[in-house]
């Protein structure tokens, strides 16, 4: 349950992010994420079934297709850490990129009592990848100043 809710919760989170987001390539990926965290759901919500029912699964090709959007919007090195904020259309997808870490969380956990596919882990663990790049992608499309912490007491 703690998996599905996560799950459940970063679709929603991800629906905020896309309204906010004026960039084709961003909406359209975040459009197959939604549907792909259906599959994810779904999987989670059969992990016990019999082999024989039929389930629709995460597979390599959704594993790329985060990749991908991961070179296309490369923005080389970041070699400091980034305040999550900006305008409103960054700061829902830094949002959205740190409830997929806790969905990710929740879903590794699930793994280490019951069996999930490999893929599905890898696509999780992917995702929030894929939602920091789009935020510095963004943030520089945008012309916003990137802010660092200072660490000041």
């Amino acid at each position: 349950m703690e998996a599905m809710g996560a799950v459940d919760e970063l679709n929603a989170v991800i629906g905020l992010a896309l309204v906010a987001q004026r960039e084709k390539r961003i909406r359209e990926l975040l459009l197959k994420i939604q549907d792909d965290l259906f599959t994810v759901g779904a999987e989670i919500a059969m992990a016990h079934a019999s082999k024989e029912t039929r389930v629709p699964k995460i597979t390599e090709s959704h594993v790329a297709r985060l990749e991908a959007g991961i070179e296309a919007m490369d923005v080389g090195p970041i070699k400091e850490f980034i305040l999550p904020r900006g305008s409103e259309g960054l700061a829902r997808l830094h949002w959205a990129r740190t409830v997929a870490r806790r969905a990710e969380r929740r879903v590794v956990a699930l793994s280490k009592r019951t069996t999930l596919n490999p893929n599905l882990l890898r696509y999780m663990n992917r995702l929030s990848s894929v939602l920091y790049q789009m935020a510095v992608w963004v943030q520089r499309r945008e012309r916003k100043r990137v802010e660092h912490p200072t660490y000041r007491t």
